[in-house]
C-alpha cells in the first residue's frame, strides 16, 4: 500500500499495490502496522455500505460531532465517485478547505478520514457502491453536516445533483463572520 497525506491535515489516500496474474489481482486494502506506522489510528467497529442507483447522486457532506472520534476508511467497490473532504474543525489551519479524490472499482483507491472533518461523495456514474469502515458504531444525535453547495465552500461537482436527501439538501448555509465561529453559532460544535 501507498499512503498519501492530502493538502487537509487528517486525510490520507491509500492506494493498492496489485499483484496481477491470468486470475486478476490481489492487493492489501488495509494493514493496521503500515496504518499505524503513518500516524492513522484505525480500529474498525462498524462496516457499512451505500449502494446508489443514479449518477449525480450527492451524500454528505457529514461527521460526528464530539464525543465522538469517527474515523473513516472509504472505498469504491463498484462504478466511479469524486470524494470531497472538508475540514470542519474550528481553529485548524485548513479550516473549510476541501481535497476531492475520485474514488473507482479500477483504481482500488481509498479515504482515510480523520475525526472532525466532514465527507461527501457525488456519483459519476450509475450503480455505484461504496463501502465504508468506521472506528465506532453510528451514534444517533451526534451527526452533523455541511451543505453541498455552500458558496463558502467552493465545492465544484462534476455533475448536476440528480438526487439528494432532504436531510442533505436542508443543512444550513455557513453565515457571514468571522472565520471558526460559523459551526458554534449552528450549534455543530
Amino acid at each position: 500500500m501507498k499512503l498519501t497525506p492530502t493538502a487537509v491535515d487528517g486525510v490520507t489516500i491509500v492506494d493498492v499495490e496489485a499483484f496481477s496474474d491470468d486470475r486478476g489481482l490481489f492487493a492489501r486494502t488495509f494493514c493496521q502496522e503500515e496504518f499505524a506506522a503513518a500516524g492513522l489510528e484505525v480500529a474498525v467497529a462498524q462496516c457499512s455500505v451505500a449502494y446508489n442507483r443514479r449518477a449525480g447522486t450527492i451524500r454528505g457532506l457529514h461527521w460526528a460531532g464530539e464525543p465522538v472520534r469517527e474515523t473513516k476508511l472509504v472505498r469504491c467497490t463498484r462504478g466511479a465517485l469524486l470524494d470531497v473532504i472538508v475540514d470542519s474543525r474550528p481553529g485548524s489551519a485548513t479550516y473549510l478547505e476541501h481535497v476531492a479524490v475520485e474514488l473507482t472499482a479500477d483504481n482500488h483507491r481509498a479515504l482515510f478520514i480523520a475525526p472532525g472533518l466532514a465527507h461527501g461523495y457525488q456519483t459519476l456514474v450509475d450503480d455505484t457502491e461504496a463501502t465504508y469502515q468506521m472506528n465506532v458504531p453510528f451514534t444517533p444525535g451526534h451527526d452533523r453536516g455541511l451543505r453541498f453547495d455552500d458558496p463558502r465552500l467552493g465545492i465544484a461537482w462534476p455533475l448536476p445533483v440528480s438526487v439528494i436527501s432532504e436531510k442533505d439538501r436542508g443543512w444550513p448555509l455557513l453565515p457571514a463572520g468571522a472565520p471558526g465561529d460559523e459551526l458554534i453559532q449552528l450549534g455543530q460544535t
